[in-house]
């Protein structure tokens, strides 16, 4: 009896645990490629591996491309600005939201769901796939969110060419099983998805 208990203890103590709460490390602002040289070497990739990103580098993406960068004003515009727009982050171990006013990821969904996030095959080898989030009722009309994820979509574009990543913005996922596992209001819909990682 002795040993059971003690082998469930050593199960459960050594078992992975999915944080609920991922406290990002502060983005570093002082890195990357002159800008000149990040649109020359800016393009779509559809090739990955399945190295994970540092908590450095997906803390550095996640700013660049919905970060605050003021105190009421984020990286990428939005009309009037609604910043009806937000990310989430779907990777290996769950899908998390990402809340840029604080800087950190939070738990949605356990578990690894990144085929869903896209029909193309290369998707659910990646280490991260974004999800473009609008909320309708905020945004200042249905055409400007959707421009408004553009800003966002090149934002990520020209971090990932600073820093050899690969990436590309896809427009192709199971819409309604995301809006189900995100458990999303009535007013929110996905827009977009980006899928990043390191190029095979």
């Amino acid at each position: 009896m002795n040993k059971l208990i003690l082998s469930l203890s050593i199960l459960l103590l050594t078992a992975p645990l999915v944080a609920q709460e991922i406290r990002l490390p502060a983005p570093d602002k002082k890195g990357g490629k002159p800008l000149m040289l990040a649109l020359s070497e800016r393009k779509s990739t559809r090739s990955f591996q399945e190295k994970e990103l540092p908590a450095q580098v997906l803390s550095n993406l996640l700013w660049a491309a919905n970060g605050f960068n003021r105190e009421d004003k984020r990286t990428a515009p939005t009309a009037v600005n609604k910043q009806e727009l937000e990310l989430y982050v779907v990777m290996k171990k769950g899908i998390y939201f990402y809340n840029a006013r604080e800087h950190k990821l939070t738990l949605v969904k356990e578990g690894d769901y990144r085929e869903i996030s896209g029909t193309q095959p290369y998707v659910a080898d990646a280490p991260v796939n974004l999800l473009f989030v609008s909320d309708l009722a905020k945004a200042a009309s249905t055409n400007y969110a959707y421009t408004d994820c553009g800003f966002v979509a090149q934002n990520i574009y020209l971090y990932c060419a600073s820093e050899g990543l690969a990436t590309v913005v896809r427009g192709s996922f199971d819409k309604k099983r995301v809006e189900e596992l995100l458990q999303l209001p009535a007013s929110h819909e996905v827009l977009l998805a980006q899928t990043v990682g390191y190029p095979k």
